[in-house]
């Protein structure tokens, strides 16, 4: 039987709770303690120093979308959409549920209506300062906010490879690469392949990528490092408005190299939502966007660059392939 509209519209307006609950469930690691097989929920509830009952109100709730499965007397397994909690978990995404539900991001959510009204970044109106600078005063969140990243970037890591030949390029250079996690596939798909992290000290603290990687610290609006035959961006321009879009761009150019921009394009009207949810925590979070192929276009031009290419994902992710105009 088809849902009926108003009941639709009901199920999306309360989204926000099945985000908080895939949050918790992710924060109290029941994927990792369900890896076994089922349990039954007063045994998860000891397990995570919980309380039972309220415990078992959540992981029903759970399982009735989908992310977990609830048999008899109270025992739950992982189903597949559920597997991508497992901290463990290839292509999963525990460390972006656990990043979504944090006051901080969730207080700034709560304050789209002034982003739409204003035009004006959530974030800074919420905070009094921007997202980078937030999470710099609080290493707690911007260690959290990392493995939220590396979480998605393992999750896409595969599809990328499998679209684009990152191996034709001698040395790769990843601008506000953050922890490294796409460059170790990089060099496990690509035994030729050399690599430079770069990125704030503070997130790079620690990283090591072995004897064919280097990591230096800095500032991309400044500089990056010389040498590489391709400079990569992955989800960082969309972090930006135009002109902080271009001023990294051109930051790259002046290494006379291919430039590598990874982000999803804005699809046609009535599809796409994915892209067009992200491009509104853009609005909300960093105060960036996402573009169509038409505004990329305009983009690299505006930074002396030529798009020769988009390669599509699996993941939805693009490889928008820039050499110097």
């Amino acid at each position: 039987m088809n849902e009926p509209p108003v009941l639709t519209l009901r199920r999306l307006a309360n989204g926000y709770q099945v985000s908080q609950a895939i949050h918790v469930m992710a924060v109290l690691g029941i994927a990792d303690l369900l890896y076994d097989g089922p349990r039954a929920s007063d045994d998860l509830a000891a397990a995570t120093d919980t309380d039972p009952g309220a415990l078992y109100r959540l992981l029903r709730a759970l399982a009735s979308v989908g992310v977990l499965h609830e048999g008899d007397e109270r025992r739950f397994s992982l189903t597949p959409v559920g597997e991508g909690l497992r901290s463990d978990s290839p292509n999963g995404i525990q460390g972006w549920a656990a990043f979504v539900g944090r006051p901080y991001h969730w207080q700034t959510w709560a304050s789209l209506e002034h982003s739409v009204r204003t035009g004006e970044n959530a974030f800074r109106h919420v905070h009094g300062t921007d997202v980078w600078d937030y999470r710099v005063q609080h290493p707690d969140e911007s260690a959290i906010f990392d493995l939220a990243m590396s979480a998605l970037t393992r999750a896409s890591n595969s599809a990328l490879t499998e679209a684009f030949d990152f191996g034709r390029f001698a040395t790769i250079v990843d601008v506000g690469g953050g922890r490294g996690t796409l460059l170790a596939a990089l060099l496990e798909a690509y035994p030729a392949l050399r690599v430079v992290l770069f990125d704030q000290d503070h997130v790079i603290a620690g990283v090591d990528l072995g004897e064919r990687g280097r990591v230096v610290g800095g500032n991309f609006f400044d500089s990056v490092p010389a040498g590489g035959d391709a400079y990569l961006l992955k989800e960082i321009v969309h972090d930006w408005e135009d002109d902080d879009a271009v001023a990294i761009l051109r930051t790259c150019r002046k290494q006379n190299a291919t430039v590598l921009v990874i982000e999803r394009v804005v699809g046609r009207p009535n599809e796409d939502p994915m892209t067009k949810f992200i491009d509104l925590n853009m609005l909300v979070m960093p105060g960036g966007r996402e573009r169509t192929a038409d505004e990329f276009h305009e983009l690299f031009a505006r930074a002396e660059l030529q798009l020769d290419s988009v390669t599509p994902s699996a993941t939805g992710l693009c490889v928008l392939e820039a050499v110097p105009a």
